[in-house]
């Protein structure tokens, strides 16, 4: 279940837990009027600290290097992009972080940056550079976005805005570590992530920080808006990639000239480095993958991963009790729990979640209906929410049933699932949305998640599962 209804629970009730505002999220620029040098400035509104921001990146980062074929890092064009890298990064405000540079070996004009240090280039934009400075403004650009700390505010704001309902005990436990607990609801950084896709804003700002590590290198600052506007000239099948989520804000070359202005004049010419001839000869010569000829060979390791994981997802004929403070229910004694007993939990096998996202297992959490809500208008709010967040998603079945001695509704959605058959086509899931009222009259609601190819052998254990809950 791609973008999880449960992923919109976390970040959602975490921002309350931590008191933020929707809207704030994140770091915000401003320039100094007599110098006009370009100051970073703290607001408040990120849900994610800066020890969180780098451990997901480094996960989000092993998860994207299984997807894309990254050059190794003994490659002359790796060598070099690590090391043009490096001294962009030397000139970085505060927060510092260990950015590591890497070549994907792709045809299509694309860079981006995962949250905390991570940066990717295709072979595609190296090999459309003219000179140095445009490769440097590319990366420039990506640093700044990562200092901006842009992919966790996105993150922050467009979940906080997701879900219009006040969320109980979903503050993420302390046990798990970041990328487990991200992992676990559906929150993906990834190379494709919607959370990467940055606003005119954004863009506007990492133009202006990334100008002004660009004139701090050594670099001429224009030569970044140059780049852009060649990539919006050309169009094609060399630009919409990176422009896709990388949107002009506008005036670029106007903002750069405003960015630098006030800078002492610098005499920068045309200074490309013999390692960036030797580099451009190299990538000349290369014929990097489509991507869809990477998207193919994707869906071959995907199909194989699965068949691999299906013994580790089968649930074992024991179970376990998980003791809650808002219920208790058994679960398959092979199958892990993510959460602890104050939050939101999901209790899934390891093999179950599959690109940051969950395809097996069970998400439980609750919410606080407004006044007047009624049990059958929560479950409506919910099963609205599930389809915003999961394109393609229908509702299949509806009934109402009786769960530990209270009323209660069964919702059965199908949509697509996270998972790729061999043969390239997504798989159909299945999810159950079982929605019960609490004593206290907030409500509880559990989704059941599987692939629908799977279902059959997997509905007994669901059922056991919804048979042994017990609401507190």
């Amino acid at each position: 279940m791609n973008k999880k209804l449960a992923q919109r629970i976390c970040a959602f009730a975490l921002a309350l837990a931590l008191g933020i505002s929707p809207g704030c999220a994140g770091k915000r620029i401003a320039q100094n009027p007599q110098s006009g040098r370009i100051d970073v400035q703290q607001q408040g509104g990120n849900a994610f600290s800066l020890e969180q921001e780098v451990q997901l990146g480094q996960q989000a980062a092993a998860q994207t290097e299984k997807e894309l074929p990254i050059l190794p890092e003994s490659d002359p064009v790796s060598q070099y992009i690590r090391q043009l890298g490096q001294r962009l990064a030397a000139h970085t405000p505060e927060p510092k972080f260990n950015y590591t540079f890497k070549v994907v070996n792709q045809k299509e004009i694309n860079a981006f940056a995962l949250p905390g240090g991570p940066i990717y280039i295709n072979v595609g934009t190296i090999q459309a550079a003219d000179d140095e400075g445009e490769l440097a403004g590319v990366m420039a650009h990506e640093i700044s976005h990562i200092v901006l700390r842009h992919a966790t505010s996105n993150a922050t704001r467009q979940q906080y805005a997701a879900l219009p309902l006040s969320i109980l005990d979903a503050v993420l436990g302390g046990s798990s570590s970041t990328y487990a607990q991200l992992a676990r609801l559906g929150l993906s950084f990834g190379a494709g992530s919607v959370f990467l896709k940055y606003s005119r804003d954004a863009e506007r700002e990492a133009d202006l920080l990334g100008a002004q590590i660009m004139y701090d290198a050594g670099y001429n600052p224009y030569s970044m808006a140059e780049f852009f506007a060649k990539l919006e000239q050309e169009g094609g099948s060399r630009g919409p990639e990176f422009l896709a989520s990388h949107p002009d804000p506008g005036n670029r070359q106007q903002l750069v000239t405003q960015a630098v202005q006030k800078f002492p004049k610098k005499s920068f010419g045309r200074k490309d480095s013999p390692q960036f001839e030797q580099v451009k000869s190299v990538v000349a010569k290369m014929n990097p993958m489509t991507g869809e000829q990477i998207a193919q060979w994707r869906q071959k390791q995907q199909a194989q991963m699965r068949k691999a994981a299906m013994e580790q997802i089968r649930p074992s004929g024991s179970f376990q009790q998980l003791n809650h403070s808002a219920f208790s229910m058994g679960y398959p004694s092979n199958w892990e729990v993510f959460g602890d007993q104050k939050s939101a939990v999901t209790i899934a096998p390891k093999a179950g979640i599959s690109q940051q996202a969950i395809a097996y297992g069970v998400v439980v959490s609750a919410v606080q209906p407004s006044p007047g809500s009624t049990l059958e208008s929560v479950t409506r709010s919910l099963v609205n929410s599930i389809a915003e967040s999961n394109p393609g998603t229908q509702v299949a079945d509806t009934g109402q049933l009786n769960v530990s001695g209270m009323p209660a509704y069964s919702v059965t959605m199908r949509g697509p699932s996270p998972l790729s058959a061999g043969d390239g086509q997504v798989l159909a899931e299945r999810d159950t949305l079982v929605t019960v009222q609490r004593p206290d009259g907030s409500v509880l609601f559990l989704v059941f998640i599987a692939p629908e190819q799977d279902m059959a052998a997997l509905g007994n254990t669901y059922a056991e599962m919804l048979q042994s809950l017990q609401v507190r």
